[in-house]
């Protein structure tokens, strides 16, 4: 495993992040595992070196926040062992004020979040989306004070438009509060629209770029039929037939070069100069032990050409 600073801070991560979206209540999701089959998958992945894992208060509707508190627990000795990332914006209830990013949903949200994973902080708390409800400047003086209490040492952002993302640093820097130091955003083989805008601001601003989808729900893996892509509607609304043709690039390029199809997906968004650490799901133990393979496959630029030609632009998708 290799270690890396997240952006410019001095935060050292694995390359490899685990996604805990994965682990939670079953009767949230049909693919979602509970918390005995979880187990061993988690501590396979600790075993490997992955220190980073990022996980929502909405996964599970707070359940996969629990489960990952109590793993973490159980395979680290102490606290700050591990970089543990969380997120806050969408519904934890039904009143008008259990969404969001007021000020008044992101203090519970916190609290909210630090008694379900059974800890005094997170280090990275994140907005999941942005919030049109909600004036910029309340949300980050929200985050700001979140840090100041000492419960998450930074903060960082998901999906959004890059404007977006450099008027709530902008507004940050102009008052003197917290600025973001991630962005969550989705980026894949498939899915290059961050290109444009987003990764070149990211690297521009120091910022770490943590991808969620590396494997493009399993696409890029060429998994074929799994629970998870028999009921994952919203996979519909972000990849197109044109897909196929770099789905099958990858494929005879990994094919040649010995590899599985995602450790060669994952090598390539790794040899990306903004991206600091894909978040990988895992629901089977050679989904970690492929992604931990893939930090040490190294592509030629022959290699990466393979796999990039075949890319043709999509529509904006993932802020929703």
């Amino acid at each position: 495993m290799e270690y890396v600073r997240l952006g410019s801070t001095g935060l050292k991560v694995s390359r490899i992040c685990l996604g805990m979206m994965s682990y939670g209540s079953s009767q949230w999701r049909d693919w979602v595992l509970d918390y005995e089959p979880a187990e061993p998958i988690v501590r396979r992945a600790v075993e490997l070196g992955v220190t980073f894992f990022d996980t929502a208060d909405m996964y599970s509707v707070g359940a996969s926040e629990e489960v990952t508190g109590k793993l973490l627990g159980a395979l680290f000795n102490r606290r700050d062992d591990y970089v543990l990332a969380t997120k806050v914006f969408n519904p934890m209830g039904d009143g008008p004020n259990d969404r969001g990013l007021s000020r008044k949903h992101i203090l519970a949200g916190i609290d909210d979040s630090l008694r379900r994973l059974g800890t005094d902080y997170v280090d990275l708390y994140q907005i999941h989306r942005w919030d049109y409800d909600t004036p910029i400047e309340e949300t980050m003086v929200a985050l700001h004070d979140v840090v100041r209490a000492g419960k998450a040492r930074y903060i960082g952002a998901s999906s959004m438009w890059a404007w977006q993302f450099a008027k709530a640093q902008e507004v940050a820097r102009a008052n003197g509060w917290t600025p973001f130091v991630s962005m969550q955003n989705h980026y894949n083989l498939v899915y290059r629209e961050e290109e444009r805008e987003m990764l070149p601001l990211c690297l521009d601003e120091g910022v770490g770029v943590i991808p969620w989808s590396p494997l493009a729900r399993g696409l890029l893996a060429r998994a074929g039929a799994t629970t998870r892509a028999a009921t994952d509607d919203y996979a519909r609304l972000l990849y197109q037939e044109s897909d196929a043709t770099v789905v099958e690039a990858v494929g005879r390029v990994a094919g040649a070069k010995g590899v599985p199809s995602a450790q060669l997906a994952l090598a390539w968004l790794l040899r990306q100069p903004a991206v600091t650490a894909p978040i990988v799901g895992a629901t089977k133990l050679r989904h970690i032990e492929d992604a931990v393979a893939a930090v040490d496959v190294r592509l030629t630029d022959e290699e990466a050409a393979a796999v990039e030609s075949p890319y043709l632009p999509h529509a904006v998708s993932g802020h929703e």
